[in-house]
């Protein structure tokens, strides 16, 4: 039941190219990309797809988060309070999804990574930072929490479009610049990854190694490429560059799963 090497490293090589992109540029998930992937293509139990997913997320964020930092584009502080809001919400989705009858919620975030894509190449979020920086340190600490919790429920409960879900809620509602919204969104993604792909890992046990470690590979490449282009991007450019990435993956994801 050998899969022929280069059909795995092919199949790895445009789920971590998508994944990473789609990272690096609007701080999406890998799981969105990488699991339906692996399952259509490599026949992976999905479960094992997800944590092979996630764990891909956790570097690729961190080293997206890295280069949006070092560029000035994130908001730690407050990325930490939503984290820990986004964390302990998404316990509270979980149990309350597993108390209800099964409904798969996939579509639900290919929907919204669609959505989202035409949203910023029609609307183009143009708030700049001086604008940002306007409104005071303890109404962005309240949103942060209140988002989070937010964000957490939603991700716990449905599974998925959790990056999708915080960079619409940083942009609209709590006005974020795209490249902080993104630099905050991968940083609190490192860390919500890990604890995801953690807990997939201790319960499933491990993946295949090869599968699981190209993975991580391409994606961290494909991440870092697209966030060193982001930071250096016009907005526009970003918006629209965003925009069409996220269509894309949102068509793509839609053909496979």
């Amino acid at each position: 039941m050998e899969t022929n090497i280069l059909f795995i490293i092919l199949v790895t090589f445009f789920a971590g190219m998508g994944a990473g992109l789609g990272t690096g540029f609007a701080g999406m998930s890998a799981a969105a990309v990488i699991s339906p992937m692996l399952i259509a293509f490599l026949k992976m139990d999905p479960y094992m797809a997800v944590g092979i997913a996630l764990s891909s997320d956790v570097l690729a964020s961190a080293v997206s988060a890295y280069t949006y930092g070092k560029n000035k584009n994130l908001d730690i502080k407050n990325g930490l309070l939503m984290m820990v809001s986004v964390l302990a919400f998404t316990v509270v989705g979980s149990y309350v999804a597993s108390l209800l009858p099964s409904s798969t919620m996939g579509s639900f975030s290919v929907f919204m990574t669609f959505l989202l894509g035409i949203k910023f190449i029609v609307k183009p979020v143009m708030t700049t930072k001086e604008a940002m920086n306007n409104i005071s340190a303890k109404k962005r600490a309240i949103q942060s929490v209140i988002c989070g919790m937010f964000i957490g429920f939603i991700c716990g409960f449905v599974g998925a479009g959790g990056g999708m879900m915080m960079l619409l809620i940083l942009t609209t509602v709590m006005g974020y610049e795209l490249k902080t919204a993104v630099g905050t969104s991968v940083f609190i993604m490192t860390f919500t990854a890990l604890t995801g792909a953690v807990s997939h890992f201790m319960i499933g046990g491990l993946p295949n190694p090869t599968i699981w470690i190209l993975c991580i590979i391409f994606t961290l490449i494909w991440a870092r490429i697209a966030a060193l282009f982001a930071n250096k991007a016009t907005p526009e450019t970003l918006n629209r560059a965003t925009g069409i990435v996220l269509v894309v993956l949102g068509i793509v994801i839609f053909l496979f799963s």
